[in-house]
């Protein structure tokens, strides 16, 4: 190969290639959420239409404990895709949580017209932590939440999608502190995500102790990052890393132990969720928020 040919991909060609990979991808055809049966009670004693749906998160009403949640951002296509998302969670009174922000506050694209799309929905920022650990970590957040006037700001947790992504971030030291630093820095709340592998309870445990409050488990079950990144490397990279994409916690087991560590935290369940029914077990389980994103991006 020649010097040109092993320079990494550019993070907005990587970006592209995520969110082909991401609407490809199916969730599982059996879900661990299937092996959960709801009570059924035959007297209810209640009136259907008087039932509420709508609950608070980061202070702001939402007509439904739902939550758009982070999968792409930082090109073109990727910000055609969260307007649509801006205005379905403006409309529809939900929460909406982006991709990375990383690559559009690096390129000095701002994502402000999402905020001006939605001025009474909650947004919610994100960047890598890994990038948070970094010298000017801190910095980038302050942007990510300044661009968009985010009501929250997620710090995504993946060091299994980092070590099997070809250009990935392996350092993963000092991270605990800088989001400690951020809890403790940032004008709005932290929320602490995985991206399909979810939070152990010793995790959810470390950073209850530090000051954060909000959770997304992101368990397995939905888009499995880990296996996007095996499909961008070469095929004789399989057999190495393909037994690591069972890595990581199931929906259910991840909302459980979650929720074991305390009932003061808010936590949000993502990892497959298909549809209503799917909601209402991981909420029956102890989740606060339900979390959807393939499901959405394939329909944006």
């Amino acid at each position: 190969m020649t010097p040109k040919e092993n320079k990494p991909p550019k993070a907005a060609d990587r970006k592209n290639r995520h969110l082909d990979l991401a609407k490809a991808s199916l969730p599982m055809t059996a879900h661990p959420l299937d092996d959960i049966t709801l009570p059924y009670c035959a007297l209810p004693e209640c009136d259907l239409a008087a039932i509420q749906l709508n609950t608070t998160l980061f202070d702001v009403e939402l007509a439904a404990p739902l939550m758009i949640t982070g999968m792409t951002g930082g090109t073109d296509r990727a910000r055609n895709i969260n307007l649509v998302l801006a205005e379905a969670a403006q409309t529809h009174r939900i929460a909406l949580g982006l991709g990375s922000q990383r690559a559009s506050l690096e390129s000095g694209q701002s994502q402000a017209e999402l905020r001006r799309l939605a001025p009474d929905a909650v947004l919610v920022g994100n960047l890598g932590a890994a990038q948070l650990a970094a010298p000017d970590g801190l910095k980038l957040a302050e942007a990510a939440v300044a661009d968009i006037k985010a009501n929250a700001l997620a710090i995504h947790v993946n060091p299994l999608q980092e070590a099997i992504q070809p250009e990935g971030d392996h350092d993963w030291t000092g991270v605990l502190a800088a989001i400690e630093a951020a809890v403790r820095t940032l004008p709005c709340p932290v929320l602490v995500k995985e991206v399909g592998a979810g939070l152990s309870a010793e995790v959810v445990a470390r950073l209850a102790r530090i000051g954060v409050r909000h959770m997304d488990v992101a368990a397995r079950g939905g888009t499995n990052w880990a296996e996007i990144e095996l499909q961008r490397r070469p095929a004789e990279d399989a057999a190495t890393y393909q037994p690591f994409l069972a890595t990581g916690l199931m929906l259910p087991d991840a909302i459980i132990q979650a929720r074991a560590v305390s009932d003061q935290l808010c936590l949000i369940a993502s990892g497959g969720v298909r549809h209503g029914l799917d909601a209402a077990k991981c909420l029956y389980l102890g989740a606060d928020i339900v979390g959807m994103a393939g499901q959405i991006l394939r329909a944006a």
